[in-house]
């Protein structure tokens, strides 16, 4: 029983390193060759959106455009997020030699 709360214990210390790691990393992707750029921490927290002054003018004949491009860029923010997670996660799992890390 023991043993049991010791692996518990550490494991919720792991995940709240884990969560640290997160909360630090940020990632930048962008829509439209640069039109539209966001920044994204690894706990999926949109930072900050960036529009460039030529697309913020082109929305005012299709707003429907800049609204793809915020949503195309914050999904690829989304993606890479989900890859330095699956990163990290990895690299700290790897450590304790269990199968499939």
């Amino acid at each position: 029983m023991n043993k049991m709360g010791e692996m518990l214990a550490q494991a919720q210390e792991m995940q709240q390193q884990m969560e640290e790691r997160l909360a630090q990393i940020v990632v930048e992707a962008d829509a439209g060759g640069g039109a539209v750029s966001v920044r994204m921490s690894g706990k999926k927290e949109l930072l900050s959106v960036t529009i460039a002054p030529s697309a913020a003018s082109a929305a005012a004949t299709d707003l429907s455009l800049l609204e793809d491009l915020i949503v195309a860029a914050v999904n690829s923010a989304a993606r890479k997020a989900d890859e330095a997670s699956n990163s990290n996660a990895s690299s700290m799992l790897g450590g304790l030699g269990l199968p499939g890390f």
